[in-house]
């Protein structure tokens, strides 16, 4: 085999390069032999839906955190359940960004009412909001609900009232919800898979 001088030159600078790295501490022996903590080692995985469309895709939502009582953990990492037969563990660009959205500092995570009146927003609880709602909703229905149309026959419509139905809901809750809007008289009853 011939070598040329300007290989020779190659080599010897290849290799006095390469031994004075290792002389210096840095082995790629030792640092391709370190075993890395896979990332989800540690975590909580709980199965949950994605809450975008009416596909109703699985998620598997990773989150770290000491379960003691008053602690909150930390959710840092979804990707799709392969596990659900609707979505075999993909997910489309919305579903691939839940954890943009769950770690949004716009998020909303309380309930919050505006008074009459008033510009501010007033943090109210769970408890009070669905109060507020039912009241509202008891004293729109009795002024307004049509008992009977123009000829006699009872129809029970309630057609100042509007319902938008989740769309991560499976069948089951989603009929229940039908069944009760329809039996107070809801006509305008749509789904958020529309929109």
């Amino acid at each position: 085999m011939q070598v040329t001088r300007r290989q020779f030159f190659r080599v010897c600078a290849a290799g006095m390069g390469s031994s004075s790295v290792v002389l210096m501490g840095f082995s790629p022996g030792n640092a391709l032999a370190e075993v890395r903590e896979f990332k989800l080692t540690k975590a909580t995985e709980t199965r949950n839906t994605c809450p975008y469309c009416s596909v109703a895709c699985g998620v598997l939502i990773y989150s770290l955190g000491d379960k003691s009582k008053n602690a909150q953990s930390r959710i840092f990492h979804i990707e799709g359940d392969p596990d659900n037969p609707v979505n075999r563990g993909t997910l489309c660009p919305k579903g691939a960004g839940l954890l943009d959205m769950v770690q949004s500092p716009n998020r909303l995570k309380f309930p919050e009412v505006r008074e009459p009146g008033s510009t501010e927003w007033k943090r109210i609880s769970w408890d009070d909001a669905m109060a507020r709602i039912a009241k509202h909703m008891k004293t729109d229905r009795d002024a307004n609900l049509i008992e009977k149309n123009a000829d006699g026959v009872t129809v029970n419509r309630w057609n100042t009232f509007g319902f938008l139905a989740s769309s991560a809901a499976s069948n089951e809750p989603g009929y229940l919800t039908v069944k009760t809007l329809r039996a107070l008289g809801v006509v305008a009853l749509d789904t958020q898979a529309r929109i």
